[in-house]
């Protein structure tokens, strides 16, 4: 038995969305925001998951993101957090700028990115100089004390490799971790 009655036309014809829906010329003119976009894959920012997002860039601005249904992690899908990844990048309230607070100051100061780089670098020196021990009963150690390396866990092989030699062979770090999950 059927269900349809026979005096009903099928809704399911090529020419719906022009022929019998309410919609202007305007309306069936227009195209998909996405059309012509970049489509660059990227890692979500927030968690240690490492779920996979398209990003769609048109005109040097993002213009949008959603998951990427390739990816074994997510099939396209995203957490409510990682679904508000977009207003993240363009919020008009998102520092972009250096913003450096000097110890016991009460407020906040522009920098350029340049101070801000060449600042790490001397602590950093400095931090090495101080905790550095070469050797230690005879025994050759070339290892720093007081300064630790936590990677994030959606860093891949290549850069948790590159991490290793600069931190460890480089500097001297020995307590290296990585929160992997996956």
């Amino acid at each position: 038995m059927s269900l349809t009655k026979p005096h009903m036309k099928s809704r399911r014809s090529p020419s719906r969305a022009t022929g019998s829906q309410p919609f202007s010329a305007n309306s069936i003119e227009k195209k998909s925001r996405i059309n012509g976009a970049t489509e660059v894959t990227s890692v979500c920012p927030y968690c240690a998951v490492g779920c996979s997002q398209l990003i769609y860039v048109k005109g040097g601005k993002v213009i949008d993101i959603e998951g990427n249904p390739a990816s074994p992690i997510n099939g396209g899908k995203l957490c409510p957090k990682g679904a508000n990844t977009f207003q993240l990048s363009t919020n008009p309230h998102r520092v972009k700028h250096v913003m450096y607070r000097a110890p016991f100051s009460d407020r906040w100061e522009q920098r350029p990115l340049d101070w801000a780089m060449n600042r790490i670098a001397e602590l950093t020196m400095q931090a090495r100089e101080d905790g550095f021990v070469e050797t230690r009963d005879e025994a050759t150690l070339n290892h720093m004390t007081n300064v630790m390396s936590l990677g994030g866990a959606t860093m891949d092989n290549e850069e948790n490799y590159l991490i290793k030699k600069l931190l460890n062979g480089g500097l001297g770090i020995v307590p290296i971790e990585n929160q992997a999950r996956i």
